[in-house]
């Protein structure tokens, strides 16, 4: 079948497009490789269809560590977050309906790629409770822990507020020390753009280290801007909220869809992992993950890495661009990199013992494949990037191409493992020392 197809079928199909040529590698780092963009008549569709774990198969763990299943049978579990009495909780959560991101040919399309990928089984909007009891890298507990939410995803506790990003606001649950379920209805804090458009609809939110402030991401309502800037108010942005009245101000913006948040230990910056745009071939743009500075503009719509112009945003905007900082560092083309953790002391053996986890969900708009991993990216002391990432966890795409898993949100479970959510094999992994 011919690459001069309707996008819409060969969407579907996952039959045509370009191909990368650079490596992943060549794309991460410091300072990764930038060609120049590619145009195609229909954007480059290369989806690993959900298949699942087969009875017995697991990830391939590092050399010097290993991976357990550490809870199974769940829900589309994406987001994690660890209690301070050890209990860890999981957002079991999809996209909402949004049906206005669904229309035309494109919406058409891109609803069935999502399809092939996993990415539409229905949310069951609940946060579940997981006990490891027994201290023996197993939770033998569950419980559902706050149900009837509306697209969960991030979590963070603040004395004994809990607070909970729902696709379209911040919610407040007064948490009780080792309560296996929260009855409280909970409380909106603020209001976070949603509606029926709500394209990236992931709200991560994370506490300031004094608990004082809060700050959410927010993903943008489009791959660059299409749907028109007035769109995008409020978004493509990480916010500070103030919690004890939901005032916010926008914290950093040009941010294309902000997910994973993190705190690095040694200067104390904020960090952010950022899912990149599309459609400009294989070999761009790289994710990353970058220190936040207050009041940063990241470049989205009209710049990538810095001040790269983008060629299709209209109308354009140098002023802006001359503005945009370039982040820290790449983490591959469209690897969708979502979950960000920093390695507590301790947890791993060498070459994991100092830095970041990134957890990637996988491309779509790649060929070959990037991402379905989690990668490992050494910091110094100083709290910058200090060398080649390095794989963590693999072995989430079987011999023909097919997601056995996704990785998704990534946690120190505070036990000597890492916890990693598997969306697709609907399984929580932990990694951990090996014997």
């Amino acid at each position: 079948m011919k690459c001069l197809m309707p996008w819409l079928i060969a969407a579907s199909l996952a039959g045509c497009g370009e191909t990368a040529l650079l490596s992943v590698n060549e794309g991460s780092g410091p300072t990764p490789s930038l060609p120049a963009p590619v145009k195609t008549l229909i954007p480059t569709v290369n989806i690993a269809p959900a298949v699942g774990w087969p009875k017995g198969n697991k990830p391939t763990a590092a050399p010097g560590t290993q991976v357990e299943a550490f809870a199974s049978g769940l829900d589309h579990p994406r987001w994690l977050y660890l209690l301070p009495n050890g209990d860890v909780l999981v957002a079991e959560t999809n996209a909402p309906p949004k049906p206005e991101d669904g229309k035309g040919i494109r919406g058409w399309a891109m609803g069935k790629a999502m399809k092939r990928a996993g990415a539409t089984v229905p949310s069951a909007n609940r946060i579940t409770l997981l006990r490891d009891a027994d201290h023996d890298g197993v939770a033998e507990i569950r419980s559902p822990f706050i149900e009837g939410l509306n697209s969960p995803f991030g979590m963070t506790l603040v004395g004994k507020d809990l607070y909970v990003a729902d696709t379209d606001r911040l919610l407040r649950f007064h948490y009780e020390p080792g309560a296996m379920q929260v009855t409280d209805k909970g409380h909106p804090v603020t209001e976070l753009p949603g509606g029926p458009l709500n394209h990236h609809w992931t709200k991560n939110v994370i506490a300031s280290p004094d608990g004082k402030k809060l700050y959410v991401t927010v993903g943008s309502n489009s791959n660059v801007g299409e749907n028109g800037m007035e769109k995008e108010q409020g978004r493509a942005a990480i916010w500070e909220v103030d919690p004890a009245n939901g005032k916010h101000r926008l914290f950093a913006t040009g941010l294309r869809n902000p997910n994973g948040l993190a705190w690095e230990p040694h200067s104390n910056a904020l960090w952010t992992a950022v899912n990149e745009r599309d459609e400009i071939g294989s070999d761009l743009v790289p994710d990353y993950i970058t220190s936040v500075k207050d009041g940063g503009f990241y470049g989205w719509p009209y710049s990538y890495y810095g001040q790269h112009v983008d060629h299709r945003v209209h109308p354009q905007a140098p002023q802006k661009v001359a503005q945009a900082l370039a982040p820290d560092y790449a983490v591959g083309p469209h690897t969708a990199s979502l979950g960000l953790a920093f390695v507590k002391p301790g947890m791993l053996p060498p070459p994991f013992e100092q830095g970041a986890l990134v957890g990637q969900h996988g491309s779509w708009n790649r060929k070959p494949h990037s991402g379905y991993k989690v990668l490992f990216v050494p910091f110094d002391r100083a709290g910058k990037p200090a060398g080649h990432p390095i794989d963590l966890l693999t072995g989430f795409l079987d011999s023909d191409g097919k997601a056995m898993g996704r990785p998704v949100g990534v946690i120190n479970d505070g036990k000597g493992g890492i916890l990693v959510a598997d969306d697709v094999g609907n399984v929580i992994w932990r990694v951990s020392k090996a014997p």
